[in-house]
């Protein structure tokens, strides 16, 4: 009998296969990302129907084949179905999922984007803050996590200028500083012609951004942001990832209808 191995983690996606099985991307704390195949999963009563859907977090027990490993079962402990009956929760739901598969590589070290993938979703199941406010939580911390974040604590230029908390006064939104996705982050006064397309923000859209850099996961989902610094965090996260995520996401086609 094959020897198997038990693994934690979330389904990014599932696709049919044949007539009765299914071929899963699970995004796992002790292996990364792996491909395994739950057989028989589409039938009515499968034991391992319950794995056959995205965002079910749980433990797998799985062996090893020639090319991906077999699901021999699962216990689910979680299936987020507040958003299987949201369907702006569902679409937020998959974009995240989307975003999860395509930064992530198998057998590496994936645990730290997993934990942020569970909470995000967490948060928008509870539905204490905003989903555009998640989104850019994740947008911004996935990207740091994948070793890709901007520079918000000093001018990316000149590194002479300090952002620090001490130094900025978040309550004045007059103060205005410079992100430029093309250079990596924060521009000073002195530097800000270094990209004339830089985007304007002010004190607290700064602080935002270096919070969400700075906390553990856990800290992430706790707060809410005006109107303003929504707009500001929107714009500054959306030409980051212009600059260097290649990639077009399907799901952000059924998020953009909404």
């Amino acid at each position: 009998m094959p020897v198997s191995t038990t693994v934690t983690g979330m389904v990014l996606s599932a696709m049919p296969v044949g007539e009765y099985d299914k071929r899963l991307v699970i995004l796992t704390k002790e292996k990364g990302k792996i491909t395994a195949f739950a057989k028989g999963a589409r039938r009515p009563n499968s034991a391992l129907l319950a794995c056959g859907q995205p965002f079910a977090f749980g433990e797998f027990s799985l062996y090893a084949g020639q090319s991906a490993y077999n699901i021999m079962s699962v216990e689910i402990s979680n299936y987020f179905g507040e958003l299987r009956d949201d369907f702006e929760g569902l679409c937020y739901g998959f974009y995240f999922c989307e975003f999860a598969d395509y930064l992530t590589k198998e057998n590496i070290d994936e645990k730290d984007i997993l934990k942020l993938l569970y909470q995000t979703l967490r948060a928008l199941a509870k539905k204490t803050i905003p989903p555009k406010l998640i989104r850019s939580v994740f947008e911004l911390k996935i990207m740091a996590l994948n070793g890709e974040s901007p520079q918000v604590f000093n001018c990316v230029k000149c590194n002479k200028n300090s952002f620090s908390e001490e130094t900025i006064d978040r309550n004045n939104l007059n103060i205005r500083y410079y992100f430029s996705a093309k250079c990596g982050g924060i521009l000073c006064d002195n530097c800000r012609g270094n990209d004339k397309g830089a985007v304007s923000i002010n004190t607290s859209t700064l602080y935002t951004m270096q919070y969400i850099l700075s906390k553990e996961v856990e800290k992430l989902f706790t707060f809410r942001v005006i109107d303003q610094v929504q707009a500001e965090l929107d714009l500054c996260i959306k030409r980051y990832l212009e600059c260097y995520i290649e990639h077009n996401f399907k799901s952000l086609d059924m998020l953009k209808s909404l």
